[in-house]
């Protein structure tokens, strides 16, 4: 490869840069003893997305993907004060983007492959309903 940067990861989907922010500062926001507000949160947490997006690399966006895993399945293991709706938005949007790198050169996809694990026995527990056992 060239000195150019590889900019193909942008053009996977927009749904994480438009959907994780907000449901970071819900999934934020209820994992706190303080609460911040939400919209500042949401706004925070946007700017960061952004400057990812313009100025980061893959590297940093995956690093990035692996702190909204890491949040979502601390949340889905017991968390009880945890917006779960939030958790449940952002692991989905997470493991549509991590299951869409197969599309893409480079080794993305398989180095990705635990969190995709991770996420997709997040999303089973978050789907079921904690007082009762169900699927929702």
């Amino acid at each position: 490869m060239s000195g150019r940067r590889r900019l193909d990861w942008l053009g996977l989907t927009p749904e994480p840069e438009r959907e994780l922010p907000v449901a970071l500062a819900a999934l934020r926001a209820s994992a706190r003893t303080e609460r911040a507000e939400p919209a500042e949160l949401a706004a925070a947490e946007r700017r960061r997305v952004e400057r990812l997006v313009l100025h980061g690399s893959r590297h940093g966006w995956l690093r990035y993907l692996a702190e909204v895993t890491e949040l979502v399945t601390t949340a889905a293991a017991g968390a009880e004060q945890v917006d779960r709706a939030a958790a449940l938005h952002a692991a989905e949007v997470v493991l549509d983007h991590h299951r869409m790198l197969i599309g893409l050169p480079g080794p993305e996809y398989d180095r990705t492959a635990r969190d995709r694990t991770a996420l997709e026995r997040a999303v089973r527990h978050l789907r079921t309903d904690p007082r009762t056992g169900t699927s929702r």
